[in-house]
């Protein structure tokens, strides 16, 4: 399928899907965890000596993190004005975005800019102006899956930082369970919605190749997927199609598939305690430098 046909945002299903998993799985608490943990000396040093300070989200979804990263950089730099930039493709997740900041009081003087479109369509229309904006802090989480060009992708954002700005990149780690899973059923999982599974390994190997210096920590998570090895349970199915992408897991995938995958989800990709079946959702934080 043409790239421009592929699936790159939530809506509809979709959204409850997301929003099911994370609630489920409790990502973005592991990730607000680590953010709240580090980021606030890091907005220190890309913010010093600087009088005003401007943000871009990218992918930002519903906007929990974006709304986190705001609220610390206020901390940081009460006096200072703020601007956040948004990238989100989903209508949907971008109506609950807005609908956050209006029950944030702190962000009421902030002006947003939303841009409701897919990141390469973005990058278009910014390389199309004269006066280009550039950003203190950019960030990336959970994204880079839905591009077309990772490097490209990369390198396109790095070029919008200001002198000692930061990209924040959040992408599933390397050999996680995540990664263990798309890697080995490549050809089963990548469709439409992802074409090429990309864990921190690549992210890492782009920016490498790039010559971008970088700092990369691991976020530690793991989630309860029992229900998933009960036919009858229904929280087991939606938790099965959000992982593998598919509409329907049991019905989109062959037998001998479905039980290869049961194995590795076993195995492979977690861990067994107290009777549970324990996902390795590890995550890794990559902050990469101006």
């Amino acid at each position: 399928m043409a790239a421009e046909a592929r699936q790159t945002c939530y809506e509809g299903n979709d959204v409850q899907s997301f929003q099911f998993f994370l609630k489920h799985s409790g990502e973005h608490g592991a990730i607000q965890k680590d953010l709240q943990r580090f980021l606030p000396g890091e907005l220190k040093r890309i913010g010093e000596g600087k009088s005003s300070m401007d943000v871009l989200g990218v992918g930002s979804g519903g906007g929990e993190h974006d709304v986190q990263i705001l609220s610390l950089l206020q901390s940081a730099f009460p006096t200072a004005p703020l601007t956040a930039d948004v990238v989100e493709g989903s209508r949907e997740l971008t109506d609950n975005f807005k609908a956050l900041v209006a029950k944030t009081p702190s962000l009421q003087t902030v002006p947003f800019a939303w841009h409701i479109s897919r990141s390469e369509d973005y990058q278009k229309q910014v390389e199309k102006n004269e006066v280009i904006k550039k950003f203190d802090l950019i960030h990336l989480i959970q994204m880079l899956y839905f591009v077309d060009d990772i490097r490209e992708t990369i390198k396109f954002y790095h070029s919008l930082l200001k002198t000692n700005g930061k990209i924040l990149i959040i992408q599933e780690k390397a050999n996680g369970g995540h990664d263990i899973l798309w890697k080995t059923f490549k050809n089963d999982l990548c469709n439409d919605a992802v074409s090429e599974y990309r864990s921190s390994g690549e992210v890492v190997a782009q920016l490498k190749s790039l010559g971008l210096k970088y700092e990369e920590h691991e976020i530690p998570h793991t989630f309860d997927i029992t229900d998933c090895f009960d036919p009858n349970s229904a929280n087991g199915k939606f938790l099965l199609n959000y992982m593998t992408a598919r509409e329907d897991f049991h019905q989109s995938l062959s037998p001998e598939v479905r039980a290869a995958i049961f194995d590795l989800l076993r195995n492979k990709c977690s861990t067994e305690k107290d009777g549970k079946v324990l996902f390795n959702g590890d995550l890794s934080c990559i902050l990469v430098h101006a």
